[in-house]
C-alpha cells in the first residue's frame, strides 16, 4: 500500500465506510461505524456528507491531540509512535 498523505488517505478510507439514512422528515443522517461518535445530519445527502466529513476531521484531530486509540482503517494505523530521524540524515 503506497500512502502518500496519511491523514488524507485515512479520511478518504473512513468516508468510504460511511452509512447514510433518509429520515422520516426527509433529511439525512450519516455515520461512520468504525469511528464511534462520528455522526452528522443534513437537509440533503450532499450536505450531510459534507457535515460528516467535517465531524470526522474534528474527531480525528481531537483524538490525535488527546492520544485516543483510533481505529485502524485500510491498514492505516495512526496509533503508532512516529519514528524520528536525526536531522543530519537530511
Amino acid at each position: 500500500m503506497n500512502v502518500k498523505y496519511i491523514l488524507t488517505d485515512y479520511l478518504e478510507h473512513a468516508m468510504s465506510k460511511a452509512a447514510y439514512d433518509k429520515l422520516d422528515d426527509g433529511t439525512f443522517s450519516g455515520r461512520i461505524p468504525p469511528c464511534k461518535g462520528v455522526i452528522a445530519f443534513g437537509n440533503t445527502l450532499r450536505e450531510c456528507e459534507a457535515s460528516l466529513r467535517s465531524t470526522l476531521e474534528d474527531w480525528l484531530f481531537l483524538g490525535l491531540k488527546l492520544g485516543h486509540i483510533l481505529p485502524v482503517i485500510a491498514g492505516i494505523d495512526l496509533n503508532k509512535e512516529p519514528v524520528r530521524e536525526p536531522v543530519d540524515t537530511l
